[in-house]
């Protein structure tokens, strides 16, 4: 089975090996599960998650994967990469989520991205229970030595602390 390549995933060591690209409103914060109007994530291992605040709230690593372990050659012959993320929103205010991922080659230039349309969700229309996002990575190409993995958003009501997006369970995983 493929190792998770995120450290920290879950806020455990609360903003431990994140890069804090966007810090907005009252910053980043962490929580435990399910927190103040919350919901319950299902997954007994996962107890804590990472809230943002009332402006945009991003944070992100970048995985150097000679580092890791995994020599060029395997990773030119475009090994299957995974990324897995889980999203929810209060009950009571609502919240925008935003993921970018990209393979990158040895300079750091992008050889593919994927960045989904921004998620709003609603508690009067939804239950902003969490979601899981997920994507696979094929056929892009010779040359992956990093992988930039970056996600957050914030509140749509724009109220003071961190009634914004709450993130967990993040993965990135290369299939030898």
């Amino acid at each position: 089975m493929a190792r998770n390549l995120l450290k920290n995933p879950n806020g455990d060591e609360e903003m431990l090996f994140w890069e804090l690209t966007e810090n907005g409103g009252n910053e980043w914060h962490v929580e435990e599960m399910p927190g103040d109007c919350g919901h319950e994530f299902g997954h007994e291992a996962v107890t804590k998650y990472f809230c943002t605040s009332f402006e945009l709230c991003l944070k992100s690593q970048v995985i150097d994967l000679i580092e890791e372990g995994y020599n060029p050659e395997d990773l030119d012959n475009q090994p299957l990469v995974t990324i897995e993320d889980w999203y929810s929103g209060r009950t009571d205010c609502g919240c925008m989520y935003q993921l970018t991922v990209c393979l990158l080659d040895e300079n750091k230039e992008v050889l593919h991205e994927y960045k989904p349309e921004p998620v709003t969700l609603d508690p009067d229309t939804d239950d902003c229970s969490w979601r899981q996002v997920t994507h696979t990575f094929y056929d892009y190409g010779p040359g992956l030595r990093y992988i930039s993995f970056e996600h957050g958003g914030q509140d749509t009501k724009y109220w003071n602390g961190w009634f914004g997006v709450r993130v967990t369970g993040s993965s990135v995983t290369v299939d030898l």
